[in-house]
């Protein structure tokens, strides 16, 4: 019986697999509208890895990065964690905002970078979930997203404790968009409920 990430097969990991690289493409042309500027993507890397390899892949427990995390809901249930490293969070705010006179937080962000900073997370991760949404015939909705600045461990507290009873494995998309003015490199951590799962190989033709 199918319980956890550790049952599926290497086509559906496969499957997995490519559904990120079709949102990382798509996730390439928002970022380039929100940048005004042409943006290519690297090849990403996508993988089924446990809890602890991916805080690992992320700098470790102690990295200090923003994370914005969404709800996703509908025909199909998880959440979705768009991680950035605070450098290159703050290099994508200066791109975006140039006049920005508020008062900074001891990240040295202002109020408006940090809004910023979520409504970029939220359309880069709505990339991803339309992807899954279009492959499947899926209906899924997002919620309204959270952003917060931490250690990376304490980061991804949340969604394991909410996940964690259902196993120790996520989806892992690391991936780098190269601009003409500035490099990124961010990360996205999918955690779908089993049922979620199931539903999406079987739309797929790979029944578990």
């Amino acid at each position: 019986m199918f319980k956890s990430y550790d049952d599926l097969s290497d086509v559906q990991i496969d499957v997995l697999r490519e559904i990120g690289n079709i949102g990382a493409g798509n996730a390439a042309t928002a970022l380039a509208t929100i940048l005004n500027e042409k943006v290519d993507i690297s090849v990403p890397k996508v993988r089924i890895s446990g809890f602890d390899e991916a805080v690992n892949a992320l700098g470790g427990a102690e990295t200090l990065s923003v994370g914005v995390l969404v709800d996703f809901f509908g025909e199909a249930r998880g959440m979705m964690m768009f991680l950035l490293k605070l450098d290159e969070a703050k290099n994508i705010m200066d791109v975006l905002i140039h006049d920005d006179d508020g008062e900074t937080d001891e990240n040295g962000l202002s109020e408006m970078k940090l809004s910023a900073i979520k409504e970029v997370g939220n359309i880069l991760s709505a990339s991803y979930i339309n992807s899954l949404s279009v492959l499947t015939g899926l209906t899924i909705n997002v919620s309204i997203p959270g952003v917060a600045i931490d250690m990376v461990g304490a980061l991804m507290d949340v969604p394991i404790i909410e996940f964690g009873s259902i196993g120790d494995k996520v989806m892992f998309i690391e991936e780098s968009f190269l601009g003409e003015t500035n490099d990124i490199s961010s990360n996205i951590i999918m955690f779908a409920e089993m049922e979620t799962l199931k539903v999406i190989m079987e739309r797929l033709g790979l029944e578990l």
